[in-house]
């Protein structure tokens, strides 16, 4: 954890806790809503499951009111920059823009933060801000891929990730488009309080499994607005049986349509077609499997439908790019051996 938590100066609202290190978020006029609203959801309500050594949280405005918000809400702050001085996390969401200068006073301020061992994160352009500091010269950063080439060309010494979801190094930490603030905000929880915690995070977020820095930004298949309601029966049955050998013809059938028809409406619903949905479907269960037991690979490759750890594997990389033991690790603290079973009734066949 981070260094000693000073007084507080008042606010105008309670902090959920006493004890728990304290996370800054700043507030400036044209903030990001969104990217303020990550920051705010994770780290400032009461998760009393947690135990009383949760985080507090708190925001502060940079500069003098009346602040606004996109969207047009007024804000009102905790407090002013002074918070900055006793945070242990800080939190940029985002900025005013790409072109818009950051003040002296708060470069200063975020470096004597630094100095003093608090963590700096950022989200989507709020990488500009760290930027400015001269705390990322040399070190990996990442932002929306929309601003990279201009996050580059300011910061030359910068090595600019364009693909990655987040990068982090000697407690400064860069995020690319705003969703991605989710992940790198979780991955953070999973660095204070553990593996459980941030996925007890997640869950609350209705948010899948973590992902991983080096997961690419871009994501490829699109993402329904409306699924199609013909769909959805058949989409459910298979995932309420992933074990099933499933093929293409088997879900046509089940849909009671045409392979033509069922084909055109599977992928006007879900944005890809129906095989390559099967293997992301298998992929997202054998990744809650490994986070949450400790059945060897080929009892997770069996248990959602792949067969062999080995098609498990080409799948899990080409996908999230990482092992699925890597992953494990990233969740569990630890690598779980296949002496470690919790018995669940996973196993393979003899065959497998």
């Amino acid at each position: 954890m981070p260094g000693p938590h000073g007084a507080l100066p008042r606010s105008h609202g309670p902090l959920p806790s006493p004890h728990g290190p304290l996370v800054v978020a700043l507030l400036y006029d044209g903030l990001c809503t969104f990217e303020f609203g990550i920051v705010a959801e994770i780290f400032g309500l009461s998760r009393p499951e947690l135990g009383p050594d949760w985080y507090r949280f708190a925001s502060a405005a940079i500069e003098p009111g009346p602040l606004r918000a996109h969207g047009g809400f007024q804000i009102l702050p905790d407090g002013g920059p002074e918070l900055l001085d006793v945070a242990d996390l800080i939190v940029i969401p985002g900025w005013k823009g790409v072109d818009t200068p950051v003040p002296e006073k708060l470069i200063l301020r975020l470096l004597q933060a630094h100095m003093r061992g608090a963590r700096l994160a950022s989200i989507c352009s709020g990488a500009f801000v760290l930027a400015a500091t001269g705390l990322l010269d040399g070190a990996p950063a990442t932002t929306h891929w929309r601003y990279a080439s201009a996050l580059q060309g300011r910061f030359p010494r910068i090595k600019v990730d364009d693909k990655s979801l987040y990068q982090g190094q000697d407690g400064i930490y860069t995020s690319a488009g705003s969703a991605a603030g989710i992940d790198l905000m979780i991955e953070l929880v999973r660095q204070d309080f553990g593996p459980e915690a941030a996925n007890s995070v997640a869950r609350r977020l209705v948010m899948p499994a973590h992902r991983a820095g080096g997961q690419a930004q871009f994501v490829e298949r699109a993402v329904p607005l409306r699924p199609d309601t013909s769909i959805a029966p058949v989409i459910d049955q298979v995932r309420q049986d992933l074990r099933r050998p499933w093929t293409i013809d088997d879900m046509t059938r089940a849909s009671r349509m045409s392979r033509r028809t069922f084909e055109r409406r599977f992928r006007d619903a879900t944005g890809t077609g129906p095989g390559e949905w099967l293997i992301a479907a298998r992929v997202e269960a054998a990744k809650d499997i490994l986070a949450r037991s400790a059945n060897s690979i080929d009892e997770v490759a069996y248990a959602v439908g792949f067969g062999t750890a080995h098609t498990l594997r080409h799948h899990f990389r080409r996908l999230v790019t990482q092992t699925p033991s890597q992953f494990r690790r990233a969740f569990s603290g630890k690598e779980r051996s296949s002496a470690d079973h919790v018995g669940s009734g996973m196993r393979p066949p003899a065959s497998a």
